[in-house]
């Protein structure tokens, strides 16, 4: 029979952290929910743990991040003994083979939905922009294949479009055809020969891509999926120089970890995403500060969150034009994070108005963004006693609801049926329970 070597090293984490052994299981177990993993143990398994008996492979990375999120640092495989030696090889990451398999999981079904159970972490580094210049490897060009701006431009006009389609209908619809163009086209053209300034323009183009397609998986509630993709997106903006895409990634990194409630983590990469970007124009300005608000009024930060929400409306203010690119920040998107910062803070009226202002701002293409955040109004009306008026949002809301296909919207249209079932017995409660249930079931 085989002896048991005591993990000391996991014992040391878990005595750091100051829980009880049911704490572990439990945090364990939630970040198993979120990336679609059940976690079968209980308490009784951690002294077994600590005594040398390996959890199961798959609850490995689980325990890891769990640990990483409550000590607020990695913790690897070896620092946990899960492992015997820690992996030095320093080798770069393969930026172009890492988006032939992402993309290619992606667009085939039968893959899709284990590729989806891929883990969000909370406690994922970063790479700065000095570090991440030189990380794509020099891949081998194929002699027979030139790109030139044409082939640039038409990567551009591809994402744009598929964005569109995103905006009116939800990412579940977009999402693989986004995966297919990454795979059988772009990844094509980063291995071409190109000059320095086109093979830069691409790079851009490609990050750019990857972004929108990140956005695409989180609003399918594949948080995980989102983060690899995000993180492509980084590696592929700092090699081509481009700080726009750069920012603009972290700052989608920190609105995706505001939607799970990973505040501190959302402060970093709104900060991260700040300063990173060099003389911001007054709207790109407007657009990260108001991030680094919403984040830092979800951490209790009040003066913090005025602050920030005080330079996004001066911001705002000296903006001269709406920007036409996908992600632009205007006068609709500024009211949303002034009435998030005002909720967060306790102002459920003040955050009501402000959210109410921000959807008669709001240009009526983006039908998705209308479903969510009306969805929000009504449930801050609600919360407030104001039910008559909360139906009227949500038959609004579900008016939109059959034309997107998207799981955020979906969970909003779950919170609405829960919140009205307790006021079936009102008229207007039950008109809206008996209509709610069926569109769900639909989608």
């Amino acid at each position: 029979m085989k002896t048991l070597t005591p993990n000391a090293s996991l014992a040391a984490l878990f005595e750091e952290t100051g829980w009880s052994r049911g704490q572990f299981i439990r945090a364990t177990a939630r970040v198993g929910a979120e990336a679609g993993i059940p976690v079968s143990y209980d308490d009784s398994a951690v002294p077994k743990w600590f005594a040398g008996s390996m959890p199961r492979p798959p609850v490995r990375p689980l325990i890891l991040e769990a640990l990483s999120r409550k000590l607020g640092r990695h913790v690897t495989a070896y620092a946990a003994g899960f492992t015997e030696s820690p992996d030095l090889s320093g080798r770069a990451p393969d930026t172009v083979a890492g988006l032939v398999d992402l993309g290619s999981a992606d667009m085939d079904p039968s893959r899709r939905s284990v590729l989806g159970a891929g883990l969000f972490s909370a406690a994922a580094v970063i790479p700065g922009w000095p570090d991440v210049r030189d990380r794509l490897e020099r891949v081998q060009s194929d002699p027979h294949m030139r790109i030139g701006r044409p082939e640039v431009s038409a990567i551009i006009s591809m994402t744009e479009h598929i964005s569109d389609l995103d905006d009116k209908f939800g990412g579940r619809m977009a999402r693989p055809m986004a995966a297919a163009f990454l795979v059988n086209t772009i990844v094509p053209a980063l291995k071409a020969t190109a000059p320095d300034e086109v093979k830069n323009a691409l790079r851009s183009a490609a990050a750019d891509h990857l972004y929108l397609t990140g956005y695409m998986a989180m609003d399918e509630r594949q948080d995980g999926l989102a983060q690899q993709y995000y993180t492509k997106a980084l590696e592929l903006a700092g090699s081509a120089g481009d700080h726009l895409t750069y920012c603009t990634t972290l700052r989608g990194m920190s609105v995706q970890a505001v939607d799970l409630g990973h505040g501190p983590l959302a402060v970093r990469l709104a900060d991260a995403a700040a300063s990173a970007s060099p003389q911001a124009g007054p709207r790109m300005l407007a657009f990260l500060v108001g991030q680094q608000a919403h984040a830092a009024a979800q951490t209790g930060d009040r003066a913090g969150a005025l602050l920030r929400m005080k330079e996004a409306e001066s911001a705002m203010d000296k903006a001269e034009s709406r920007a036409k690119a996908f992600g632009s920040y205007d006068p609709s998107s500024l009211n949303y994070h002034v009435g998030q910062v005002r909720y967060e803070l306790g102002d459920v009226a003040g955050s009501i108005e402000s959210m109410e202002l921000a959807d008669r701002l709001r240009e009526p293409v983006y039908r998705r963004t209308r479903v969510r955040y009306n969805a929000m109004i009504a449930e801050r009306k609600l919360e407030v006693g104001r039910l008559e008026e909360a139906c009227v949002d949500w038959h609004r809301v579900l008016d939109d609801y059959p034309h997107v296909q998207s799981g955020r919207c979906d969970d909003r249209v779950r919170i609405m049926i829960s919140a009205i079932t307790p006021h079936r017995k009102n008229v207007h409660g039950r008109e809206l329970y008996e209509r709610a249930v069926p569109l769900l079931k639909a989608a």
